[in-house]
């Protein structure tokens, strides 16, 4: 089923726009809920578009079938396409339903971190605030009965250019995503540009030490047995830290398992758009990493340690994220980033991050309200974050609130 959006007016109270925007560059708007019917049109899109591993076919298909399918998710692919009927765009949504307000928002969560729609480059470039303001508008049209859109955790360019709707951005998100220029064949020199020479030394240290406990192998899970393994290891890695720390295990539901076990094993004939890394002392998991991959660019997703391995002080995580890296530069990878978020690690070894946005496009009453309180909302959440102090003080009444009730959803 699908409804269409040809260039239609809207009387919703979305922000005004000049009365008109000559030449758009798109002919109509088609939302759809069956992403099987997409595959070939979305694989065609992706070999040329901007696009991040977390819009990948290879990694939403599974993400649908697994996590989407656990949660009930209501899902909405977004075709923007030319008068020939050609895909320019491609937006997979999700509509969520929050104190009485319905809207729309990428794919993915908190378990992307970067959310993005699929462009055709010369499409992007075509695009300025006022044309974004009336695509969006048209979205909300052939989405059909939701309140707003709200785009977080967007970067502002891709390879170069910008990304559209970070244009209407109401301001940054609460973090940043660490990133790390790969020179192809050259890991050695990537690490010696990247990181200080204190850091390096540290690192040496560390891998010294790590040493004395045996030889140890960075391994990636290919087979069924081997993803089985790796997934255990992390998955027990991390409810022994969340246990720690007297936090809900967000990685304990059987849907998240099933996600990272089905992209890991991707398709017949193609890469996998997850891939699964262990660093093995004596067969034994000390350090695992998860990441997804697009094109010639590695993104971290998650990352965890053994935490009652004897090696556990030596910092297996960083030893294993050092050899990936390498691991990397030889295959001739050009990016490397290490998530959303802040962490020691990150500014330790990446030299360079990606900015990120949050847009909230109201099309109702009821969505312009709840867009204010989700922007003052992420703005306080900003603003926590860079203060060292006020992180610690609500990290620890967070850890509080949690104990007692389990978190609810939220952006």
């Amino acid at each position: 089923m699908s409804a269409v959006a040809d260039r239609a007016p809207s009387t919703s109270s979305a922000p005004a726009l000049p009365r008109e925007v000559e030449a758009r560059p798109w002919a109509r708007v088609v939302a759809g809920s069956d992403l099987a019917a997409l595959e070939a049109d979305w694989r065609a899109l992706e070999t040329s578009a901007l696009v991040t591993p977390y819009q990948s076919y290879d990694w939403v298909r599974p993400f649908v079938a697994t996590i989407g399918q656990a949660e009930d998710m209501d899902f909405r692919f977004i075709r923007v396409e030319d008068s020939l009927g050609r895909l320019l765009a491609l937006f997979p949504l999700v509509i969520t339903r929050r104190l009485g307000t319905r809207f729309a928002e990428f794919i993915g969560g908190k378990h992307a971190n970067y959310h993005m729609a699929l462009y055709r480059p010369d499409f992007a470039e075509a695009l300025d605030a006022a044309a974004t303001q009336v695509l969006l508008r048209e979205i909300g049209a052939a989405i059909g009965g939701i309140d707003a859109l709200f785009l977080i955790n967007q970067p502002t360019a891709w390879q170069g250019i910008a990304n559209p709707p970070a244009m209407l951005a109401a301001g940054q998100s609460p973090s940043r995503a660490y990133k790390l220029a790969l020179e192809p064949g050259n890991g050695e020199g990537t690490l010696r540009r990247s990181m200080s020479k204190h850091a390096r030394k540290k690192l040496t240290t560390k891998r010294n030490r790590f040493a004395e406990f045996g030889s140890s192998e960075l391994i990636q899970a290919h087979s069924e047995a081997e993803i089985a393994r790796v997934l255990d290891a992390f998955l027990a890695q991390k409810a022994a830290r969340f246990a720690q720390m007297g936090l809900p295990d967000p990685f304990a539901p059987p849907a998240i398992r099933a996600f990272l076990c089905e992209g890991a094993l991707g398709q017949p004939g193609r890469s996998p758009a997850i891939e699964l890394y262990s660093l093995d002392l004596a067969g034994r998991s000390v350090a695992t990493y998860v990441g997804a991959v697009q094109g010639e660019r590695f993104s971290g997703m998650a990352t965890s340690f053994d935490l009652g391995s004897e090696t556990a002080r030596t910092s297996p995580g960083e030893i294993l994220l050092i050899e990936l890296i390498k691991c990397k530069c030889q295959a001739g990878f050009s990016m490397f980033d290490l998530g959303v978020g802040e962490a020691r690690y990150k500014t330790t070894i990446c030299d360079d991050s990606d900015e990120l946005v949050d847009t909230f496009f109201p099309l109702t009453a009821k969505g312009r309200a709840y867009a204010g309180y989700s922007q003052a909302k992420r703005a306080l959440k900003r603003r926590i974050k860079a203060s060292p102090l006020a992180l610690k003080a609500a990290q620890r009444v967070l850890g509080l609130l949690r104990r007692r009730k389990p978190a609810e959803a939220d952006e």
